[in-house]
Parts: C-alpha cells; sequence; structure tokens
C-alpha cells in the first residue's frame, strides 16, 4: 500500500511539473511576440503616452568613444512637454513615486523636465537568445534570494513571478564585461550652514566575469557576480586609499580588501557590506546603495508589487558629460534640472522589508525598475519610524558600445539630513566612461582583485 502511494505521488509530481514546464515554455513564446525579448510589455498604453517598444537604438553615423554620447543620439532635438514643481505636483502624482513627490515637497526649486518617451532598449543577440532560454531554465535557489543557474549573459527572469526574481534582473542585466571610470567623482553636497562639498576623486574597475559574450551556465563559472577595485586620488584625507571587493553569487555581504596607506597595510573589511557606511563621506553613503542597489538580497524579504506607469529619468545623459563642469551638473541642493531628462515608463515595483532577525538602517525599501532594460532606475528607503528618508535615481541612456542601455549615474537625496550625492557618473571629469566588451588586459582577470595585488599596486 506504501508504495502504491509513493508511486501515485511520483506520478501527480511528474504531471505537475511537466504542466509547469510546459506552461513554462508556452509563456517563453510570447518573447519577442506581444512581449519584447527581454520580456517587457511590447504595446504601448492606452491613451498612446507610452510608444509601443522599437528596438535597441544605435548611434547616429560617426560616434566612437570619446565623443559625447548625447550628440548622437537620434532624439537630441527634443523638447519638453511640461514641467513639473513644487506649484503642480499634485497634478501629477498619479505618475510620480512618493519619493518624488517628497522631492518636491522638501527642496526648494526642485524641477522636473518632462520629454516625449522613446523605448530603444535592447540588447545584442546573444543575450536574448540567452534570456529565452532562460524563460525556462534558470533557477533561483532554495534560499530565496541568490540565483542559482541560468544562461549567461541574459536576464534570468524575463517573466518574473516575485520580488527577488526582479532584483536579480536588475543585478544582471547586460552591460558588457567591465566598466571603467577614469576618473569619477563621488561628491556629497555641503551640510547645512556651510559650502564645503566632499568631492573624492578616484579610479575605479568594474568587473563582471559572466558578461562574456557567448552562452554560459552560471554554474559553470566561478561564483562571483563582479569584482571592483577603486583608489582615491583626492582629496588628502582619502589620497591612496584603495579597494577590492569582491561579490560572490551564492554567498551574503561581499569580501572587501582596504589599503590604509598611513599604516602601509592592507586590511580584510568583513562588515564593509549592506548599510556600513563607506569611509570618508560622513555617514551619507552605505556600501548597498551604489547605482540605486548594489547589495545581496539575503537580509530583506522581497514583494513583487507589480508595474506602474511614472516619470523616470530616461534617455537623461546629463551626468554622462564628461566635458563639462561639474559645478554646471551638481547645483548646491540638487541635480541640475537641465541635466536630467524624465520620460513616462513602465517600471516594476518591488517592496524589501527586513527580515526578522535581520537589521539594516532601512527597514523598508521601494524599488523602481524598468520593464524595458531591468536597470535600477529609483528606489526609496525608510526610516524606523515609517518616513521617507532617502530617495535615489538612476539616469539610463543607451550604451553604444554594448547595444544595451545602463543607468551608472546616479543621485542620492538625503531628506533628514538635507544633503545629496552624486557618484558613478562622468560629468566633468574629462575622460568618459568606457564600457568593454571583450574585457582585454589585467583588469579583467580575477588576479587582478586579490589582497596580494591590492598591496602590490598601492605600494608602487
Amino acid at each position: 500500500m506504501k508504495r502504491k502511494i509513493q508511486a501515485l505521488a511520483a506520478a501527480v509530481l511528474s504531471l505537475q511539473v511537466g504542466f509547469c514546464f510546459a506552461a513554462g515554455a508556452q509563456d517563453a513564446e510570447r518573447l519577442g511576440k506581444d512581449l519584447t525579448p527581454l520580456g517587457g510589455e511590447k504595446a504601448g498604453n492606452k491613451d498612446g503616452s507610452i510608444p509601443v517598444w522599437s528596438g535597441t537604438e544605435a548611434a547616429q553615423p560617426g560616434w566612437s568613444h570619446g565623443k559625447k554620447r548625447v550628440d548622437f543620439w537620434k532624439y537630441k532635438s527634443d523638447k519638453p512637454l511640461f514641467s513639473i514643481d513644487a506649484s503642480n505636483v499634485d497634478k501629477y502624482a498619479d505618475k510620480l513615486t512618493p519619493g518624488q513627490i517628497a522631492l518636491f515637497k522638501q527642496i526648494k526649486g526642485y524641477r522636473m523636465d518632462i520629454y516625449p518617451p522613446h523605448r530603444d532598449c535592447g540588447a545584442p543577440g546573444f543575450v536574448l537568445e540567452n534570456t529565452k532560454k532562460n524563460a525556462t531554465t534558470a533557477v533561483l535557489a532554495p534560499e530565496g534570494w541568490f540565483l542559482k543557474e541560468a544562461y549567461m549573459p541574459g536576464i534570468p527572469f524575463p517573466l518574473p513571478k516575485n520580488g527577488a526574481e526582479v532584483m536579480l534582473n536588475g543585478k544582471y542585466h547586460y552591460r558588457g564585461v567591465g566598466v571603467e571610470y577614469k576618473p569619477m567623482f563621488t561628491a556629497i553636497s555641503p551640510r547645512k550652514g556651510s559650502a564645503d562639498w566632499i568631492k573624492a576623486a578616484d579610479d575605479l574597475i568594474w568587473y563582471m566575469p559572466w558578461g562574456k559574450k557567448g552562452s554560459t551556465l552560471l554554474s559553470s563559472m566561478p561564483p562571483v557576480e563582479w569584482y571592483i577595485h577603486f583608489g582615491y586620488t583626492a582629496p588628502a584625507a582619502l589620497a591612496g586609499q584603495a579597494l577590492n571587493i569582491t561579490m560572490h553569487t551564492n554567498e551574503p555581504g561581499s569580501e572587501a580588501f582596504y589599503y590604509f596607506p598611513g599604516q602601509r597595510r592592507v586590511r580584510r573589511m568583513p562588515t564593509y557590506a549592506y548599510d556600513a557606511p563607506q569611509i570618508g563621506f560622513e555617514n551619507q553613503y552605505t556600501m548597498d546603495e551604489p547605482e540605486v542597489f548594489m547589495g545581496t538580497l539575503d537580509r530583506f524579504d522581497w514583494k513583487l508589487v507589480g508595474k506602474k506607469e511614472i516619470y523616470v529619468a530616461y534617455n537623461s545623459f546629463g551626468g554622462y558629460n564628461f566635458s563639462g563642469k561639474f559645478e554646471d551638473f551638481a547645483q548646491r541642493d540638487f541635480v541640475n534640472p537641465a541635466d536630467r531628462h524624465y520620460e513616462l515608463h513602465r517600471v516594476w515595483v518591488v517592496n524589501a522589508t527586513v527580515k526578522a532577525g535581520m537589521r539594516h538602517s532601512a527597514p523598508k525599501r521601494t524599488f523602481y525598475l524598468d520593464e524595458d532594460s531591468w536597470n535600477y532606475l529609483g528606489a526609496e528607503d525608510y526610516d524606523g519610524q515609517g518616513k521617507i528618508w532617502k530617495v535615489r535615481e538612476s539616469y539610463l541612456i543607451p550604451v553604444y558600445e554594448t547595444g544595451s542601455c545602463d543607468a551608472s549615474a546616479f543621485a542620492q537625496y538625503n531628506l533628514a539630513d538635507g544633503r545629496y550625492l552624486v557618484d558613478m557618473h562622468a560629468a566633468g571629469t574629462g575622460t568618459d566612461i568606457s564600457y568593454s566588451v571583450e574585457g582585454n588586459g589585467p583588469r579583467f582577470n580575477a588576479s587582478y582583485y586579490t589582497s596580494e595585488n591590492l598591496r602590490a599596486m598601492s605600494e608602487r
């Protein structure tokens, strides 16, 4: 009798698995048809204020690295349709996030210029092929917060079923194999009553081994989501300090090694992750805040709220104007409105709540991800009293080298302290961000990111 029950249970399970696979395969066939190849809705919205997805945006003829990207953007002559400020924010509140509304209410002079929307974010063919395979093969780990298996590079879950899958899509959106910033300015606006900015200059390389061209199973690669190396060159208080970080695909937190020139030694930083404040920035900047989110998912429960139409900083080239002046881009209380280009788009909305037994300085967070490219476009952090504390937004552009879109440059507004920061941009640096699709040279090798190499580089 026991064997019969076991056999019946196995048969039922087999039918369930077969049904789920068939359903998944059927849904996967929607990619490239009524859905974009990366999983967005191909159609526009009912009133036409969001257009039909049109495919990958290529640079106009004549662009090469070192030339201003916006000059070769197809729609560079667009003019604003209207502007939103404190006087009319309530009229547009249904197309704004709670954080955006708070910025209008609390920051004098804050403005958003709204432009005609364009949906030109795609990806190279090998990314699209991997994404379609992932629709039926990608696996979320049983722990529920990291990616166990997928074909890379590709979007793991183009048909997401939960918030963790959406967030992982954001982490693995295609941006090539590496991004270099030479140099970059991490800047924090002055304290109240002061005029002194914190403006740190550094060189940074960000290497993502899974971004290599082709089709490779994640499980066949070393379990590394990314490596980062950066070294400060200014101001004097930070100059000479350098850091190597490894983020693993299947482990919480990160592995960080920090070089302190005054001690002439490399120190392992086992807790330099999550909400740990970054050294030198007066508790304004934590380790998981760059580019809206750069952490592991293990400390939060992730709830998929659904989709929403909102105004987001899209085709927003101001943060990539390396030949302009930094002071023109980063004004006293906010990023120059002329450098922020907003369009109406559909975004995925995910709520994050700290798990029981875990801690984080922001016990609740909300994230907004682009439906077409899976970039993180914005976020709100709430404090322990449930008030909006920090508001982040990124500035998405088409990246001509990769054939995809990326939202590297970003700003974060601390409403409690009345300060804001900008990072991961090129504004005023004199050198454009460099996206690599090949990954040649020593910086695209795991040995570059060891503690031993950090010491060798720092002590030269």
